[in-house]
C-alpha cells in the first residue's frame, strides 16, 4: 500500500487511471461526480500524493520487455516517433537513383502507415519501373495524443465549479440603487 495517505476516491482513481489511462474516466469510476469528473481528474494528476501513488504502481510492474501492454513511456515513444516521422527518413539516393531502405532500426519507423508497391511495364520498351509509395501516419494527431497525455489542453474551456457567494453590502438607499442597477447590467 502507498506511504502517502489517499482518500478512498483518490486511491480509488489512482488503480482506474493506472488500469485506463484516461483520467476524467477514472475520476467517473472512483464516484466523483461525473459533470466535474474532468476537472477533478486534472486537478488529481497534479497532486503530489497522487504523483507519488501512480510512480508506485509504475515501479510495481513486471519488466515492460515482457508485457503485452504497452506502458504510458512506451506509447509516449511512439507517438514522438511519428510526429517526428518525415518521408526523407526512408529516402537513400545514390549515383545510379533513389530507393527506400525501411528497416525496424530505421529512425520514426513507425511512423508509416502503410507501404505499397507495384510494378509497371513501359509498353514501348519493355521495361520495368517498381512504383514505391509510403503513407506516413498524421503527426498532427500524434501531436495532439502527446498532448492530451501530458494534460497540455483540453477538449473544452476550463471551467472552475466552486460554491462562491458573492455578498455585497450597501449603507444607503442610494447605493442599494446603484448596485441594482449595476447588476440589472446598467454600466453608465
Amino acid at each position: 500500500m502507498s506511504k502517502t495517505q489517499l482518500t478512498r476516491k483518490q486511491e480509488a482513481f489512482c488503480l482506474n487511471y493506472f488500469e485506463l489511462g484516461n483520467a476524467s474516466e477514472a475520476a467517473r469510476l472512483a464516484k466523483y461526480s461525473p459533470k466535474t469528473a474532468g476537472q477533478i481528474a486534472i486537478n488529481n494528476l497534479c497532486k503530489p500524493a497522487i504523483k507519488a501513488r501512480l510512480a508506485e504502481l509504475e515501479a510495481m510492474l513486471p519488466d515492460p520487455v515482457n508485457t503485452a501492454v504497452a506502458t504510458v513511456q512506451e506509447r509516449k515513444e511512439i507517438l514522438t516517433e511519428i510526429a517526428r516521422g518525415k518521408l526523407t527518413d526512408f529516402m537513400e539516393a545514390g549515383m545510379d537513383g533513389s530507393w527506400i531502405n525501411i528497416d525496424n532500426e530505421k529512425m520514426n519507423s513507425r511512423s508509416i502507415r502503410s507501404i505499397d508497391s507495384k510494378t509497371e511495364y513501359d509498353e514501348e520498351t519493355s521495361q520495368a519501373a517498381v512504383l514505391t509509395k509510403i503513407t506516413l501516419h498524421d503527426p498532427i494527431r500524434a501531436i495532439n495524443e502527446l498532448n492530451k497525455m501530458e494534460h497540455i489542453h483540453t477538449d473544452g474551456p476550463a471551467i472552475n465549479i466552486d460554491n462562491r457567494k458573492v455578498e455585497i453590502i450597501v449603507n444607503s438607499k442610494e447605493e442599494k440603487e446603484i448596485t441594482e442597477r449595476l447588476m440589472s447590467g446598467e454600466r453608465t
